[in-house]
């Protein structure tokens, strides 16, 4: 993990040098030297990481080494953190500060700290203090390079076959007396196994079990391999062991020895064991086992399921690993997620392997405790087995209590039983995912983490880097991909797409992650009355901190005051995360925090819940230089943010979202060069965004981009040209815009990785600014101005509300180029009096409609269709499955006149109509309740047609009673109709 840090630290110390030969580069005399120094230190030391890594488990001299390595090169990255930070600053005011136009050249770079004063330090000062950090880091590394020595680690030369920790082969029997829980996934896994295959698949079928170490894949495998009924069906049964390295030469003597006893020995190259491998299986019915597979080469793999088709149709090869991707690798055609064992099953297995050789008599209380140990294994069977061993042979109640209150890895025993097979999941980690999942540490255990907010953290500490064509979210995607096909997380949330947003880790992970990182990462739940356990950590190892805040304003002062001294001490915390709902702390602490915490690279005082917010953010933020991610979320009371914020030169990202009375934001928001993503969603009180917003070349997100017509310092429309956004971006107050051409220069169709827009043509309010920002012939200025907006072309979900023309809501220009358009929502554009002909919309899937108040009726100009087509089919809303009106309160009549040459189809994969607050409507089209496709229909505040629908009696009901699911609801009528049975969800 530490060569994570290492490796982007020599790329900026190789910068160093080489820029000591130009004269931009002044830090100290010989910094190139300096530089050059550190870099055959690191270098060396690099060389023997691979080893040291391995032995630091079992060697506490080698973890205190590796301690201190790591501290120098945090120590190192500030030092550089500092360098390009003044230099940034200096390039920033050179371009931007007007008032220094004399002393400082616009166009020539900077030397460093030529300027008169940088972070309130004379050049002077500055230079010496860096100078001084630089020499006492160069002795630190020296005195570890020597040091490293004493050790004797190898040089890394990574063999395949050597391993931190070797796992035990396993075996094909089992005791099954000893086995609880399984029976169902046992069943289901036989079932699967004597399914007999596609008579198309070629090849035996691959079945993987996948999950987390120790979780009981083996076990779960065995039992089926020495089933009956398994054993029946296939003529032959092959159990390999494999583990790593995915040794093809000794898999394949084990599948030719168990089949054919001796005939393997004298076989040395790889083609004359292919060719008897396929001679052994072929005509044969076979079920190969190969246990704990870690490939994720397909090349090893595809000679030998080559040889492996010769087998009779029916053979299966059965397959249990930690990763799903090497699952996939395997060519499995089914994959099956291992889950942990219920409570109830943990205790059965912890009973017979604690209790074993004890009297049951008087062990009542020991069971007490027994069953709150074994909820703390969260429903891992080896952590039962593991701390079951450990406490057979303790019989007081005084041992049994000191294993329930201690950290799981403070026993030896327990660290062997457990760590081993987690360790060889994390072993296999690339260094820089390493440490992404150590930094997890930093969460308290079963927190719902959220995948995007912790690959934002990542970004923050510096772990994912841009390759190529790769971004930074890119990369953070892979490494948490990495992560949960490792089974390190697990419990996923999904959204509508299937992307993971959110997921868990089981406590054991938790475990190695915190055991892995040491102190480094430190969580805290703060409650009213409870004295806080920070004082027991060493503040100077802390990087990264999380407190989370309970009992609002009951929490005792004397309790605050032993947080924050602590905090305070906290000199190298990179990571500050505080959630909670009482910040009555804040206008006393927040200014001594911000003085002594200045390498905090993540900042986020998020209120969730409580009474007492921050009421503003004190001045001497500056200070923070490091930080590039600034998260204050809901709180409430913060009206403006102080200009000083605008001088976090290395700011990334800045989280406002649910701040409700924020007004403004600093005028200097342009000075914020390196600013990626403006997070400003729920901020109903901002007037507008400053006008530097639109020099921000970087910013590739802004929630809410609000323009404030009217307003001194505002930007314009027209300041979306120079950025780069992405994803999505809510466009506000374009009620206050009058002038179309500024909409054109805006050039929004040129933003090809903005997938989400929201145009809101609302007119930014508030107080005495009612006014502002008003225009006159407001109707044909909005219809003039959407049409010169051109669409983004890669566009996928559209929001226009508010909108106050007669027509085209939705542009004609914009229909044609929206190709990729799946969800189209219109809001309160009451002067519309007619639907565009959204039918041409090809690949829409969802359509919400509401308050349009003006369209009296809904006929073909809707459906998109010509009325002079030349007789071909035609298909309106070729893909829409989601159809809802709300609120048209003038809409009578909603019909489909045939006059139109050729077949016309309509709406063919429709699958829910939803009707709310449409009271004058009089009767929906038949031909779309008749649709065999149609599984819901909702109606609601619609009289006509509740009455139109009542069951068995009304008028349309023979129409609609084969749709799965009805629901009418008004003061009369309430009926949810289920027609047929629910489709039972297959497990």
């Amino acid at each position: 993990m530490v060569d994570a840090i290492i490796s982007p630290l020599l790329e900026q110390l190789t910068s160093m040098a080489v820029d000591e030969g130009k004269e931009q580069v002044r830090l100290v005399t010989g910094v190139g030297k300096e530089a050059e120094k550190l870099t055959a230190k690191l270098q060396t030391i690099q060389a023997v990481l691979h080893d040291a890594e391995k032995k630091q488990i079992k060697e506490e001299t080698v973890r205190l080494w590796l301690d201190r390595l790591r501290c120098a090169c945090y120590d190192m990255e500030d030092v550089l953190g500092e360098w390009n930070t003044a230099t940034l600053k200096l390039q920033i005011n050179g371009v931007d500060d007007h008032e220094n136009e004399a002393l400082v050249p616009k166009k020539k770079v900077c030397s460093f700290f030529p300027a008169a004063s940088c972070f309130g330090c004379k050049p002077i000062f500055l230079r010496r203090r860096i100078a001084l950090k630089v020499k006492d880091i160069n002795e630190t590394l020296d005195d570890i390079a020597k040091q490293k020595d004493v050790f004797g680690f190898a040089v890394n030369v990574i063999k395949s076959n050597e391993r931190a920790d070797q796992r035990v082969p396993s075996i094909s029997s089992i005791d099954e007396s000893e086995i609880f829980g399984r029976e169902t996934q046992k069943n289901e896994l036989v079932n699967r196994l004597l399914c007999e295959s596609n008579e198309e698949q070629k090849g035996p079928c691959v079945i993987s079990l996948v999950g987390m170490g120790g979780i009981g894949k083996t076990t779960l495998a065995q039992l089926a391999y020495n089933n009956d009924d398994v054993k029946k069906h296939f003529e032959k049964r092959i159990w390999v062991s494999v583990s790593d390295p995915f040794d093809v030469f000794r898999i394949a003597r084990a599948i030719i020895e168990a089949l054919k006893p001796g005939s393997a020995k004298d076989l040395v190259e790889f083609e004359s064991l292919m060719q008897h491998v396929q001679g052994c299986v072929e005509g044969k019915k076979f079920l190969l086992v190969l246990d704990d597979v870690w490939n994720k080469d397909d090349s090893k793999w595809e000679p030998f399921y080559n040889c492996l088709k010769n087998g009779f149709h029916g053979s299966k090869i059965l397959i249990t690993t930690r990763d799903e991707t090497t699952a996939h690798i395997m060519k499995s055609t089914d994959i099956i997620p291992i889950a942990v064992l219920f409570e109830k099953e943990c205790w059965s297995i912890f009973e017979s392997i604690a209790f074993f050789g004890k009297s049951m008599e008087g062990c009542e209380n020991l069971k007490k405790i027994g069953r709150e140990i074994v909820g703390k294994c969260k429903g891992l069977p080896l952590a039962v087995k593991t701390i079951g061993s450990l406490l057979r042979s303790k019989n007081t109640e005084e041992e049994w209590k000191n294993i329930l209150k201690s950290e799981i890895w403070d026993h030896e025993v327990v660290e062997r039983g457990l760590l081993a097979p987690l360790l060889l999941s994390y072993n296999e980690l690339p260094s820089k995912v390493k440490h992404c999942f150590s930094y997890c540490a930093v969460f308290p255990k079963d927190l719902e983490i959220r995948k995007y907010k912790l690959i934002e953290l990542w970004m923050a500490q510096g772990y994912l880097n841009e390759k190529g064509n790769k971004e930074m979210e890119d990369i953070g995607e892979e490494y948490f991909n990495i992560l949960a096909s490792s089974s390190f997380f697990q419990e996923f949330e999904r959204d509508g797409d299937g992307k993971v947003y959110e997921c868990k880790m089981h406590d054991l992970v938790h475990d190695l992650a915190q055991f892995i990182c040491r102190n480094e990462c430190l969580t805290v739940k703060i409650h009213g009355g409870q004295e806080s356990i920070m004082s027991s950590f060493e503040q100077k190892k802390v990087l990264h901190l999380m407190l989370t805040i309970d009992g609002g304003t009951s929490v005792p002062i004397a309790i605050w005051d032993n947080v924050w001294n602590n905090v305070k001490r906290m000199r190298r915390l990179r990571s500050l995360l505080v959630e909670g709902g009482d910040y009555s702390w804040s206008s006393k602490v927040l200014p001594q925090l911000f003085d002594k915490l200045t390498c905090l690279r993540a900042l986020t005082l998020e209120r969730h819940g409580g009474y007492n917010c921050i009421k503003e953010i004190p001045t001497n933020i500056e200070k923070l230089i490091h930080l590039k991610y600034l998260s204050l979320c809901g709180q409430m009371e913060i009206k403006k943010l102080p200009e000083t914020l605008c001088e976090l030169y290395n700011l990334e990202r800045l989280n406002v979202s649910c701040c409700q009375n924020l007004r403004e934001l600093p005028q200097g928001i342009g000075k914020l060069r390196k600013l990626m993503y403006l997070h400003n969603g729920g901020t109903e009180s901002l007037r507008y965004l400053p006008v530097g917003i639109g020099e921000l070349i970087t910013l590739r997100e802004v929630r809410e981009f609000v323009v404030g017509g009217g307003y001194d310092g505002a930007c314009s429309l027209e300041s979306l040209k120079k950025l780069n956004l992405r994803r999505q971006c809510s466009i506000r107050g374009l009620g206050g815009v009058s002038d179309a051409g500024e909409a054109r220069r805006a050039e929004l169709e040129k933003k090809k990785y903005l997938f989400d827009l929201e145009l809101d043509f609302d007119h930014i309010r508030g107080g005495d600014e009612e006014q502002a920002g008003r225009r006159e012939n407001e109707e044909d200025e909005d219809e003039r101005l959407l049409e010169a907006l051109g669409p983004p072309p890669n566009l996928k979900e559209l929001q226009i509300s508010e909108y106050r023309g007669r027509r085209n809501v939705v542009p004609i220009n914009w229909i044609t180029s929206l190709t990729n358009l799946r969800v189209l929502s219109i809001y309160e554009s009451r002067n519309c009096e007619h639907l565009p002909p959204l039918g041409k919309l090809q690949s829409l899937e969802d359509l919400d409609i509401q308050g349009m108040d003006s369209v009296k009726r809904v006929g073909n100009e809707f459906l998109g269709v010509e009325s002079d087509t030349d007789g071909s089919s035609v298909i309106a809303f070729p893909k829409l499955k989601l159809l809802r009106f709300w609120g048209m309160s003038e809409l009578e009549e909603w019909d489909f006149v045939t006059a139109i040459k050729g077949e016309i189809i309509i709406m063919p994969r429709l699958s829910s109509l939803t009707i709310w607050n449409c009271r004058k409507l009089k009767a929906l089209p038949d031909h779309l309740l008749q649709k065999t496709t149609l599984q819901e229909l909702r109606i609601s505040g619609c009289p006509i047609l509740e009455e139109r629908c009542r069951k068995e009696t009304g008028e349309d009901w023979p129409n609609i009673r084969h749709i799965l699911k009805i629901s009418a609801e008004s003061a009369r009528l309430q009926l949810v109709n289920y027609n047929h049975p629910r489709p039972r969800p297959i497990n």
